[in-house]
């Protein structure tokens, strides 16, 4: 070390004072934040912008200058870069967004993921994160309501893929605790259950557990896409025959491409009967859980063991914001993923360290998602959030009917690639397709932004025709 003219310097690196300027990283962080007011919030709902800039992956990379260089970039040079990055991303908030399951714009969860980025939080443990904490504690007690159960434990997740994988690890440690510490040699063959329009993320995490992918058992379902309940019995009983060890079934509520709810209270009948784990993936139809009118698709729910729940997808909370929830209150959730680590989760400090609820997460770093989700439901209220469902089902209805009445519509066959690249190119909307179990493309609309109006809808049929009148 040496000190000279009051200049600290250690291995040739001057200590004194901070390296950054904030005078000139405040600036920055004006003038993007005023970027992104007029080029993203104020035109959100303009549907006379373009959902998207379309150019080819080639073009793209030479106008955005991707490299990184061993000198920093100048200040308008990093400005035109923001404007470039918003110009060319997809507009989701566009009211004719409708490509995905998640769209829109809500202005207090956009706010209150400013605060979360502006504020960087992790939330582990009370002392380093004691607002968020509390927040994630309030929502998860509210969602745990409107399933219908009394008591119950969650945390929020990076995603409903993950919500189910916490789930199927669950539902296994529940079965068989010792897996946590004797791992998988000696156990049996274990079998769990899942309707043939289940989402990916059961095979994902099947195969990610150890218990593999030929060891999930798709079960048939009926023509609306519905798990068929007594085929589920068929192949309970087939799993025990070959000398299985069944252990959990994960039903859906609101399938990905068809949007299906299958029969919970069937299901539960048979799992009740059997001893196994009920999870029921709500992570797109859980929101139907809010709105008085449309809670009846879920009846049954009350009796799950476990329910993934995503509100960034019909209730718009933002990506992302994924809760999973369980019945179990006595700390089987803590049980199954507590690594005890002792630089975290001391047990002599001088709160209630029942609030370091962080070792009930695989994670250890883990981002404040319920606060977005708390904040727009203080803004709006529950009759908000279920005018929102109500209003995204209708307009879903009002659709189904004139397609009914416009002559021409039926299934497109193969044009619907054609049509979807004609729409990405000129920009007008987003709409995704996909086939299914032996049909040929078809397009899936998806509606869940409250900036979309029936004109939407009528623009939709509308805009297809068009991009579809020389094929």
């Amino acid at each position: 070390m040496l000190q000279k003219k009051n200049a600290v310097l250690v291995d040739g690196v001057i200590l004194n004072g901070p390296i950054t300027d904030s005078k000139a990283g405040e600036k920055f962080v004006e003038e993007v934040c005023k970027i992104i007011m007029e080029e993203v919030i104020r035109k959100a709902d303009d549907v006379t912008e373009k959902v998207c800039e379309w150019r080819a992956p080639e073009t793209l990379k030479q106008i955005l200058d991707l490299e990184m260089r061993d000198t920093g970039e100048s200040h308008q040079k990093l400005l035109q870069l923001c404007q470039d990055v918003i110009q060319y991303s997809v507009k989701t908030s566009h009211p004719r967004f409708f490509n995905q399951l998640y769209a829109g714009i809500d202005y207090y969860s956009l706010v209150a993921r400013f605060i979360t980025e502006a504020l960087n939080p992790s939330v582990y443990t009370y002392e380093v994160s004691p607002v968020f904490l509390l927040v994630e504690e309030a929502v998860i007690k509210k969602m745990i309501e409107f399933i219908g159960w009394e008591e119950g434990d969650g945390i929020f997740n990076p995603g409903g893929s993950v919500s189910n994988m916490y789930a199927m690890n669950l539902a296994r440690y529940k079965f068989c605790p010792e897996i946590k510490e004797k791992g998988l040699s000696g156990l049996p063959r274990l079998v769990l259950f899942a309707s043939e329009e289940c989402h990916y993320s059961m095979k994902k995490a099947a195969s990610f557990l150890g218990i593999g992918t030929e060891n999930v058992y798709f079960i048939k379902t009926d023509e609306r896409g519905k798990m068929i309940p007594e085929e589920l019995e068929k192949q309970v009983q087939r799993a025990r025959k070959e000398g299985s060890a069944p252990f959990l079934v994960c039903a859906t509520a609101g399938t990905t491409v068809l949007g299906a709810f299958d029969p919970l209270d069937k299901i539960a009948d048979i799992c009740e009967k059997h001893g196994l784990w009920l999870h029921v993936d709500a992570s797109w139809g859980g929101s139907a859980l809010i709105s008085r009118k449309h809670c009846k698709l879920l009846h049954g729910i009350h009796r799950a063991d476990s329910v993934a729940w995503n509100p960034h997808k019909m209730l718009l909370a933002g990506i992302q914001c994924c809760a999973l929830l369980v019945k179990d209150n006595s700390g089987l959730l803590k049980k199954c993923y507590s690594a005890k680590a002792a630089y975290l989760f001391q047990q002599d400090k001088f709160y209630d360290v029942s609030y370091d609820t962080g070792d009930k997460s695989i994670q250890c770093s883990r981002r404040p998602d319920a606060f977005k989700f708390w904040l727009m439901w203080k803004a709006l209220g529950t009759a908000g959030l279920e005018e929102r469902v109500n209003r995204a089902l209708a307009l879903a209805r009002y659709l189904v009917e004139e397609i009914k009445k416009r002559e021409g519509f039926q299934l497109l066959l193969e044009v619907a690639p054609v049509i979807k690249e004609r729409m990405m190119k000129k920009g007008s909307m987003m709409l995704g397709y996909q086939p299914h179990q032996g049909k040929v493309n078809f397009f899936r609309q998806v509606v869940i932004s409250p900036q979309v109006s029936r004109e939407d809808m009528d623009f939709l049929l509308d805009e297809i025709e068009l991009l579809a009148k020389d094929l």
